[in-house]
């Protein structure tokens, strides 16, 4: 016997909004939080853009001495966490917190307190600071949530690459369907905009060059060029149907299926067999026939390797009847966080019945047949979604979202 597992809130911090109504409403609009970086100095890379967090309210969770105690990644996740908590209603009256269980996921984890350390320890092991290894490991960001929420059940981190964040959702969707919890705490978060991250990923050739904003990621376009770094957090409450059932809660969308394969092929580039599999399996899982899909959120990287494979992939499974977009042209490619924002918009998506826009896509490349969104947004019928996320190393993570219907 298995459970039905619904969401009953969510948080997210990005370049476009650090709440559920800013992120909506600059979604909706097509607004890239894409521009100048400003987190350092990044003219000897070659990189002119990113999409960073502005104006993160700090003080509405935190005091000064959590920003020395925890990375800037771990704040991000701690404070979609508890937006995302508020949202929901789980309290400790109404749920048992040891049947509440956490996964986050990070893509580096902290990686900025690597390069400061790095460079610390050029003048002497001693000037390591003794919190090196706390702030920097990658799953402090679901240690910092189970900390700061109380989550006492299942507990782990998933480290993915760009996979990482629906792999967490995934993971925790399973957790409960399967009993091991009533609810769950799941998502991901990275701050990798520095020097270290900045450069190791224009040397790989994999950032755009692009400066102007609007066109600096393109998902799906001819002239495509290269990811935008990203960063940011976002999380989901899920619980079972009948716990949230229970308690009142207000239901926000069921999720419903979740595929996850390797490639098993190469380092970075992606085959496009892999996210085929992890595509059928979460629409079997769901129990969807692929003619029901209604909207995708895409890998989209606007990067050649990716799009090539992935339009493939969607007509191969799919069709080419569903909205298609790549939220990543407007909040950018926040790496092991991605998959978690790209959840949420998924989910607001369904709840607003409506599309968002593939932004800064111009014309598509040639034998891309997928029904890319392009211009604007639109009003759309979704009553199923998939979200889908594929990461270095060979790995895909494809989330299938079903409409709240109150049955």
């Amino acid at each position: 016997m298995t459970n039905r597992v619904v969401i009953t809130g969510y948080g997210v911090v990005s370049a476009i909004g650090n709440s559920p109504e800013e992120f909506w409403d600059n979604l909706k609009a097509g607004k890239t939080g894409i521009g100048p970086i400003t987190h350092f100095d990044a003219e000897a890379t070659g990189i002119s853009v990113a999409a960073e967090v502005k104006d993160f309210p700090f003080d509405k969770y935190f005091q000064k001495k959590d920003a020395r105690r925890m990375d800037t990644f771990s704040l991000y996740a701690v404070y979609a966490a508890l937006d995302a908590m508020a949202m929901s209603g789980i309290t400790e009256e109404n749920t048992d917190y040891d049947r509440l269980g956490c996964i986050m996921a990070s893509g580096i984890g902290g990686l900025e307190q690597s390069q400061k350390n790095s460079q610390a320890l050029l003048k002497g092991p001693r000037k390591v600071t003794p919190l090196y290894v706390p702030l920097a490991i990658a799953n402090m960001a679901t240690g910092n949530v189970a900390l700061r929420t109380g989550a006492r059940g299942v507990s782990r981190a998933e480290v993915t690459a760009c996979a990482a964040g629906a792999n967490s959702i995934g993971s925790a969707f399973r957790e409960i369907k399967h009993g091991y919890a009533d609810a769950m705490i799941a998502g991901g978060a990275e701050a990798a905009i520095c020097e270290l991250g900045i450069a190791g990923f224009a040397n790989l050739t994999a950032l755009t060059k692009e400066s102007d904003p609007t066109i600096a990621c393109r998902p799906f376009d001819k002239e495509r060029s290269g990811f935008v770094m990203g960063e940011g957090a976002g999380v989901l409450i899920m619980e079972s149907l009948e716990h949230a059932k229970a308690r009142g809660a207000n239901i926000l969308a069921e999720i419903v299926g979740y595929g996850n394969t390797n490639d098993a092929y190469h380092m970075t580039t992606p085959s496009g067999i892999g996210a085929e599999n992890a595509m059928k399996l979460a629409l079997q899982e769901a129990g969807v026939d692929a003619s029901e899909v209604d909207y995708i959120n895409a890998h989209g990287t606007s990067t050649h390797a990716n799009e090539e494979t992935e339009a493939k992939a969607i007509h191969n499974v799919v069709g080419d009847k569903a909205y298609v977009s790549s939220t990543k042209a407007l909040h950018g490619h926040a790496l092991g966080a991605t998959g978690a924002i790209e959840a949420v918009a998924t989910v607001q998506a369904i709840l607003n019945q409506y599309a968002p826009v593939n932004a800064g896509t111009k014309e598509l490349d040639e034998g891309m047949t997928i029904n890319v969104v392009l211009g604007e947004g639109q009003p759309a019928e979704i009553n199923f979604a998939l979200s889908q996320d594929f990461g270095f190393g060979g790995h895909n993570a494809v989330l299938a979202f079903k409409k709240w219907t109150g049955e």
